[in-house]
């Protein structure tokens, strides 16, 4: 392994990650991490730009006369989850966490920033893009795509890095397509008129539909979607009423899909709507339907995906880079940037867990779950390639 030799003694960057994970923000609301991402990028001669999509901060750092570019982003959200770790940075804001490693992506992104601004050992312009509102469908990064993210910071190619449970720490994880899916939520509520339950033939049931439509969703996907491709319909919400004894007016089926690509997701919606439709009609009933689309599948460029893989493996060794991943049904609003400008995502392994300190939860160290943390010890191998990959792009060598 070849970690950049200025990371020996990362343990500044502990102390920042620890920080962060102990005052986790909600989307939209990162107004602490955005300050002292702000204030660290200022204190490293990096020009800041602050207030892109509300929270979001942008360094640009320049060297030499180039007018190549390239942009590295973090994300900075926390979870609206309870924490169970009780080692000493868990969170101190009740309900709030970080346990998807955005405390990890942000530190990661600060230690390559803070690297590059010692060194300038590259000739163009970086941008560190620090974006808020990832999580909850919240859709940070297209809102700073929006905000004009990249007419006011042009990047020829955009790269990220996302910690992921795929077994070896500190080792890599992409491919040359699609690695995370698209993330679309539903909600299908069907209308009837209520009753009480002893009297069926008073009311018009909207139970009875909602269950069947809920069988038949989860048979979808075989109906729709050709074996050669991957996608996903769960069904994972069902309300009815609140008392035994009542049929309700109106009874609600939701759940999520997920697809590795654009066109599999418009079938699978079309779909969804007709049979709601249909099977509502079929009960005298009528079909009130949600659908919103979160994120589309994040595919990633071949050609970066091909330079980026050469980094990992010059900084970890071949056999720690998997550039044949085949995906993961999870979402990412990552999948924005790379729909209006080149690029590539990529894993970077956080381990199984064993890392965490004494007085963690009993739950699996994996993202999303109130026991998981972020692993400290591949903070400086994700800041390697961050500074690796700027130096390598901004360069006649490329």
């Amino acid at each position: 392994m070849k970690v950049n030799e200025a990371f020996a003694d990362y343990s500044r960057f502990i102390k920042i990650r620890r920080d962060i994970h102990a005052h986790p923000e909600l989307g939209f609301d990162e107004h602490r991490t955005s300050e002292i991402v702000a204030g660290l990028l200022k204190e490293w001669g990096i020009e800041v730009h602050r207030g892109i999509a509300g929270t979001g901060v942008v360094g640009v750092l320049k060297a030499g006369n180039s007018k190549r570019t390239i942009g590295l982003r973090a994300d900075m959200d926390a979870l609206p989850l309870q924490e169970l770790n009780q080692f000493e940075h868990r969170s101190t804001n009740d309900g709030k966490m970080h346990a998807c490693g955005h405390d990890g992506h942000t530190t990661m992104l600060l230690a390559a920033a803070w690297h590059l601004s010692q060194t300038r050992n590259f000739d163009g312009t970086v941008h560190f893009v620090f974006q808020p509102a990832e999580e909850m469908g919240k859709a940070g990064a297209k809102k700073m795509i929006d905000d004009g993210l990249f007419e006011r910071f042009p990047c020829e190619a955009i790269f990220g890095l996302h910690n992921w449970s795929i077994g070896s720490v500190g080792g890599f994880a992409l491919n040359r397509g699609p690695l995370m899916a698209s993330s679309s939520t539903f909600k299908v509520t069907i209308k009837g008129q209520g009753t009480h339950a002893s009297l069926p033939h008073t009311g018009t049931d909207p139970i009875t539909p909602v269950l069947s439509l809920a069988t038949s969703l989860q048979s979808l996907v075989a109906k729709v979607i050709p074996g050669t491709e991957r996608a996903l319909l769960a069904v994972t919400q069902l309300e009815g009423s609140s008392a035994p004894n009542v049929i309700p007016n109106s009874a609600s089926v939701g759940g999520t899909i997920r697809t590795f690509s654009v066109s599999a997701l418009d079938r699978l919606e079309e779909r969804l709507r007709t049979l709601a439709t249909q099977t509502a009609l079929a009960h005298e009933c009528e079909a009130d339907i949600f659908f919103r689309r979160a994120s589309p599948p994040v595919v990633n460029h071949a050609n970066e995906a091909d330079f980026a893989a050469q980094i990992m493996r010059e900084i970890v060794g071949p056999d720690m880079v998997n550039d044949q991943y085949p995906g993961v049904m999870a979402g990412e609003d990552f999948a924005h940037m790379l729909l209006v400008k080149p690029g590539c995502y990529a894993f970077i392994g956080n381990g199984e867990g064993k890392h965490r300190l004494d007085g963690h939860g009993e739950g699996a160290c994996v993202v999303h779950n109130t026991s998981y943390d972020f692993n400290d010890a591949i903070i400086p191998v994700g800041a390697s390639y961050f500074v690796r990959l700027t130096e390598r792009w901004l360069s006649d060598a490329r």
